[in-house]
């Protein structure tokens, strides 16, 4: 049922709406708008029919001249009214190189119809609008489907349905599309390690907004035009102090507190990790088949590095289907969230405050001859030309390849955790090394979730400032006596880590539940110290994420968090450093310690908390080493 302002004697009412220019690209101001109007032809405000009866608003652009064409496909649930940015590149390079280029609005949001949902249903809706642009006379049959962040997240379902048209996917970013892969329960990045990862509630106060503004149905194509150009149904929300907001509680009423719209995020809140609802939705499962050949780029400094790696190896080691197994090809670039087109051309890139170099890379060039292999005939030369895996790795600070990820010639190097008994802040005893503790000492900490330990750098996005992404100097943090640090001698040689970095912590506690975080950090010479990346467990889901079992004061517990990823030379000089604490807030929600849910508390306790190093508890972080 449409709501009751939706129509009344003919006339639209509208609420919170802002006008735009006049035309859906950006106006004469910008020479890339006028020239995508000049070698394009546009067909705008379509609405397409899904299978239920919903309309979902879409926009097509094709080359002049004769077709069919092949498409690139990009569903969003961002407003596109004005294309400008990387996504009037991104269409502008699509129909220079021949190809019609296609934008649909998911279900609910801006001029379609519906009541939207995370994902957009993929299965159906992404599934249907393949079918329909498959059968336009304009079309060759054949259709990519190519998006970052959001635009990427859905096609990983749609990829699962092996829809007959679906040739070729460019998936950027793509984590949160992600539910279960192998080790990674993140259920589309909303939880590391079974915590709550902030940033979905900030990027839901933006973006859910299941009350708003609708036309009425059945309006024309050209009056849909015509309303188009005068009014945009963009949600203007105040700017808000999220890390401040986040120190709240109860964390399930952020949101209420804020004065956001209406949406699933207080009912996403409640869900844990292995929730069967987490199954029901447009998240893909390591269950489920993949159909479609893809070219992966990820990130360094994203939320979702990890599982975007291990679901590459899961589709090139188990699709059905040997063509799509061979057709998996992959890039990690040194930036930020979706920062691929925002690498400078000429100069270096800086991720965080870390300078990585010029991480320059032939982002279009790769792109297209990927897809023309499979949307175009003739074109046999890009398997034999492209690697399989490509890395940037930082502090060498060049692109590299590789058969596989991890490289195959990268072994597992075990490095111990130990120290005097103090290794409490940078000032402390605490020490990493080759040897294992042969003593019988423990490091302890009191972790107080009133005042958890911040977060600086690290794989974030889509927070509004709240926690900073990149690579910073830690020495602010790891001056608190909450922070274990333990750091090796000077390396007498350059050390290549490149692949998957995993830790085993021995703890205890005097609380039924707590977090524990671990962080690899590059101290220079200088004593600066750059974090490489981190990872973070809930105790209580230390034997997997479908049950829940509690810490007991007095005994011993093994932790083995989620992998963390990276590919980095630590250079001659500079020391290798790992930090574990039990906060790294407002980037992950803090645990208060109680057993309870988190989410709906108002108080915490505080925890004192353990890590062994002992040669019946050899603490360890082993780290996958280039030869």
């Amino acid at each position: 049922m449409r709501p009751w302002w939706s129509a009344f004697n003919g006339a639209v009412f509208f609420l919170s709406l802002i006008i735009f220019a006049p035309l859906a690209l950006a106006q004469d101001a910008d020479p890339d708008a006028a020239k995508f109007r000049a070698i394009s032809e546009s067909d705008t405000m379509l609405m397409v029919p899904m299978r239920d009866g919903v309309k979902l608003a879409t926009d097509v652009y094709l080359p002049k001249g004769d077709g069919p064409f092949p498409v690139v496909f990009v569903k969003t649930p961002y407003d596109f009214n004005k294309i400008t940015g990387s996504s009037l590149q991104m269409a502008i390079e699509a129909i220079e190189h021949g190809y019609a280029f296609v934008v649909q609005n998911e279900r609910g949001r801006y001029y379609s119809e519906g009541e939207w949902e995370i994902l957009g249903r993929p299965q159906t809706d992404g599934y249907d609008a393949m079918s329909w642009i498959a059968d336009q006379p304009w079309s060759s049959g054949k259709v990519a489907t190519w998006g970052c962040s959001s635009t990427a997240e859905w096609q990983l379902a749609l990829a699962a349905q092996n829809h007959p048209a679906h040739a070729a996917m460019i998936p950027m970013a793509s984590g949160a599309g992600i539910g279960r892969v192998g080790e990674y329960y993140e259920q589309g990045n909303w939880y590391k390690g079974g915590v709550h990862q902030t940033l979905f509630t900030v990027w839901l106060y933006g973006v859910q907004q299941n009350l708003r503004p609708q036309f009425p149905e059945g309006l024309t194509q050209e009056q849909l035009q015509r309303l188009r150009k005068a009014y945009d149904l963009a949600a203007n929300m105040p700017e808000m102090d999220w890390a401040k907001h986040m120190r709240k509680l109860p964390s399930v009423d952020w949101l209420k507190d804020a004065d956001g719209n209406d949406g699933p995020g207080a009912a996403l809140m409640s869900r844990k990790p292995n929730d069967a609802a987490w199954y029901e939705g447009g998240l893909y499962h390591d269950n489920e088949d993949f159909g479609v050949p893809a070219f992966w780029f990820n990130s360094w400094f994203d939320v979702s590095q990890g599982p975007n790696l291990a679901l590459y190896n899961h589709v090139r080691n188990n699709a059905t289907d040997k063509t799509v197994r061979d057709g998996q090809y992959v890039a990690i670039a040194p930036t930020l969230h979706c920062g691929f087109f925002r690498t400078p051309e000429h100069g270096d890139l800086v991720a965080g405050d870390l300078n990585v170099g010029n991480a320059t890379f032939p982002y279009y060039d790769t792109i297209f001859a990927f897809l023309d292999t499979y949307l175009k005939k003739g074109r046999t030369d890009f398997h034999k030309n492209t690697p399989r895996v490509q890395f940037y790795t930082m502090g060498r600070n060049k692109w590299e390849s590789a058969n596989t990820w991890p490289p195959e010639d990268a072994v597992p190097m075990t490095m111990y955790l130990d120290s005097g008994g103090h290794a409490n802040s940078v000032f402390g005893n605490g020490t990493i090394s080759l040897s294992a503790a042969s003593g019988s000492a423990s490091d302890s900490f009191t972790y107080d979730p009133m005042n958890p330990v911040p977060s600086l750098g690290g794989g974030v996005c889509c927070n509004r400032g709240a926690a900073l992404g990149g690579s910073y100097d830690q020495r602010g943090i790891e001056a608190r006596a909450d922070v274990l640090v333990y750091t090796s001698e000077p390396l007498a040689e350059a050390l290549d880590v490149t692949g998957f970095i995993r830790a085993k912590l021995y703890v205890s506690s005097d609380a039924k539940d707590t977090d524990f975080t671990i962080k690899l950090v590059d101290v220079y010479a200088d004593g600066t110290a750059y974090n490489v990346d981190d990872t973070i467990l809930r105790a209580r889901f230390r034997e997997g994420y479908d049950k829940e079992v509690f810490m007991e004061e007095g005994n011993v517990y093994e932790l083995n968090p989620t992998a963390m990823s990276t590919s980095y030379e630590f250079k001659a000089g500079h020391r290798i450093r790992v930090e574990v604490s039990s906060s790294k807030f407002p980037q992950y929600m803090r645990n208060l310690n109680t057993g309870g849910n988190n989410y709906d508390e108002t108080e915490g306790v505080i925890a004192r908390n353990a890590l062994h190093h002992t040669p019946e508890y050899p603490s360890q972080i082993i780290l996958p080493v280039r030869q």
